[in-house]
């Protein structure tokens, strides 16, 4: 079985997995591409729900009450902060998704690895598991 370097780059490039993750999918399917793709999408996909979870966990604790802002934090470094608003809850103009998705959208392109954290108006802190 001869598994090129194109062909674990073209792997990595369509499913975002790491050098070893798209070589050991080839191996296991030798080599075929398409097939390697497949078997790994079943676990993107669960990262994708995960984070939905993640992202409906804070939705309730922003919809109870009492938070400032959210932050994501990424080995102690804080990647965004938003504050929360009449418009991160209410959804004045429609543009409630915006929060939500640029939020999702940063734990997703940092990872599983960040905290999710809330920030109440006392100045206590929260992390969203």
């Amino acid at each position: 079985m001869n598994i090129t370097l194109e062909a674990i780059e073209k792997v990595m490039e369509l499913t975002g997995v790491e050098y070893k993750t798209a070589k050991e999918a080839l191996e296991k399917t030798e080599g075929n591409v398409d097939e390697a793709i497949k078997l790994i999408q079943p676990q993107t996909t669960d990262i994708g729900d995960d984070i939905k979870k993640l992202m409906d966990k804070l939705k309730k604790t922003v919809e109870e009450g009492n938070v400032d802002r959210i932050q994501i934090k990424k080995d102690d470094e804080i990647v965004l902060s938003v504050p929360v608003n009449v418009g991160i809850i209410g959804g004045i103009l429609g543009l409630a998704a915006a929060p939500w998705a640029l939020i999702a959208g940063s734990v997703a392109a940092f990872g599983l690895g960040c905290k999710l954290i809330v920030v109440k108006k006392d100045g206590t802190t929260d992390e969203v598991k």
